[in-house]
């Protein structure tokens, strides 16, 4: 009698319903990495969103091929616009294969090949910082800044003809605010995420992650080194494509 009664408590415990058991097959921290990640997604899509609504709403607006046609910390004027924040662009997306890279090797428990591909990623996240840097640099020397406006000679090269002076004042003045508020905002991202990554590189190589036996803390920055290369795609298209 008994051994029936516990083959049918174990039948129940068998079955989906049964309880007991975690709804999400997922380690704690990275779920909250996920919690994390969804609510820096609300907050640079509010900031996106009031752009859009700005730069939809304004009759006019600085043309972004005009823009960023220069090469930052040269005197060159690409015939292709936009060159530059393409290269930018590149190195993120490198940047973000190298971390797939290390996260993979980190499954494999491969100590040396975690940090190569680490520090490839450190490297990517570092040079686009200093893009950014130049960039910035650049624009400022242009006349834009938050609060400022570019003189009424350089205005004329960032708009189009026939469009009044208090238009391109307004319109360049939200653009500029807005531009290194935003991008500002990424670029404090990256920096963080750049910081981290030496963090975890370290511990990598003093062998905490090998004492555990799982690197599955490289995952949890892999998902945050994602995440902000997937919101520069978004930047991207706001600001320089749009």
């Amino acid at each position: 009698m008994s051994t029936v009664v516990t083959q049918q408590v174990d039948e129940v415990k068998s079955t989906p319903w049964s309880g007991g058991r975690s709804p999400f097959n997922v380690e704690y921290g990275k779920m909250m990495m996920w919690f994390f990640l969804l609510s820096d997604a609300f907050t640079f899509s509010s900031l996106l969103i009031s752009y859009g609504a700005l730069r939809f709403s304004a009759p006019v607006w600085p043309t972004p091929s005009l823009v960023f046609q220069s090469v930052p910390g040269t005197s060159i004027e690409s015939g292709a616009p936009l060159v530059f924040v393409g290269l930018m662009t590149l190195i993120l997306i490198l940047s973000s294969v190298t971390m797939v890279l290390a996260v993979e090797a980190g499954h494999r428990n491969a100590k040396k090949e975690v940090i190569w591909w680490m520090v490839g990623t450190i490297i990517g996240g570092v040079m686009f910082l200093s893009c950014q840097a130049l960039e910035w640099n650049h624009l400022f020397h242009e006349g834009f800044w938050w609060s400022r406006i570019p003189d009424a000679k350089t205005l004329q090269e960032f708009f189009k003809e026939g469009v009044p002076l208090s238009q391109q004042q307004m319109s360049s003045q939200q653009f500029a605010n807005l531009f290194f508020t935003i991008t500002g905002f990424h670029g404090f991202h990256v920096f963080s995420g750049v910081i981290i990554n030496i963090i975890i590189t370290v511990n990598v190589l003093i062998g905490t992650y090998a004492k555990r036996g799982s690197y599955l803390m490289i995952e949890k920055v892999g998902l945050y080194w994602h995440f902000v290369d997937l919101v520069w795609v978004f930047v991207f298209t706001f600001f320089y494509l749009v």
